[in-house]
């Protein structure tokens, strides 16, 4: 019977922590990029309406 190999499942695991852990990076600055965005269009909406009221 051959003898397991606990080297290669760690680094398995390391690289599968280390994938996971940049997917939710991405993940946070893309939802971060749209917050702001939103944030920026409706910022321009509330100026685009501001003047309209005043008038």
């Amino acid at each position: 019977m051959a003898k397991p190999n606990y080297s290669f499942e760690k680094r398995q695991r390391e690289l599968a922590r280390k994938k996971k852990k940049e997917d939710k990076k991405l993940q946070k600055a893309q939802a971060k990029a749209a917050a702001a965005a939103d944030s920026e269009t409706a910022n321009d909406a509330a100026a685009l309406t501001a003047p309209e009221q005043a008038s």
